[in-house]
């Protein structure tokens, strides 16, 4: 039943919810998975798994440790992930499993020092934008907010769809608005079901739904 449930899995391959790692030699790249499934929708790790879905197995007890540290010392919040090991063929899988936070963002602290809050798009791990750290901003407001329609936010609106979809550096360009205020209209946007963010060509723009 084991061999069978991983098996299942691997047939999957990388996805937006599902990550294979060979082995976990570094606690803070590890970090930015756990990150990245946080701020989307969850996901898992396989760990004792080659790109290509071969099993190699893990040194359990060392793996293990390495994804507590990720959890505990290089993610803020501090995250709570779900760890079980499989036999499979002889070896050892690791299955880590990482439910959506519900308090957003979720930080990967790099080697700097510095906190960076990843996505999840398909099979990468991408850098959220400033915008995204609005809407996460904006949606843990304890109260609504009442928004103006004025002829800044009509003007971008028109620009998203003539010309959409847009970078961020484009809309600012075209609507002729400072960076910030076209990071929080973006954010409103999207909250509001009026806009969404696509990752197109290494660069997340923006669209009229």
């Amino acid at each position: 039943m084991e061999t069978d449930y991983i098996h299942t899995l691997i047939r999957e391959g990388e996805h937006q919810q599902q990550d294979f790692k060979f082995e976990i030699s570094d606690a803070r790249k590890i970090a930015k998975t756990l990150s990245a499934f946080a701020n989307t929708d969850g996901g898992r790790l396989l760990i004792g798994v080659k790109d290509n879905g071969k099993i190699a197995g893990v040194r359990s007890a060392e793996e293990q440790f390495m994804i507590e540290a990720a959890a505990q010392l290089y993610c803020q919040p501090v995250m709570g992930v779900d760890m079980r090991t499989y036999v499979v063929e002889g070896k050892t899988v690791l299955l880590v499993q990482v439910e959506e936070s519900p308090q957003k963002p979720v930080y990967a602290i790099d080697e700097s020092g510095k906190r960076l809050a990843y996505l999840r798009v398909r099979d990468e791990n991408i850098l959220a934008t400033p915008v995204h750290l609005h809407v996460w901003q904006q949606e843990s407001r304890p109260r609504g907010e009442l928004t103006e329609y004025t002829e800044r936010e009509s003007w971008l609106l028109s620009q998203l769809e003539l010309n959409g979809p847009l970078s961020l550096n484009k809309c600012c360009r075209l609507a002729r608005l400072p960076r910030r205020m076209a990071e929080q209209l973006l954010a409103k946007f999207i909250r509001y079901d009026l806009v969404e963010p696509v990752f197109e060509e290494h660069t997340f723009r923006f669209r009229l739904k």
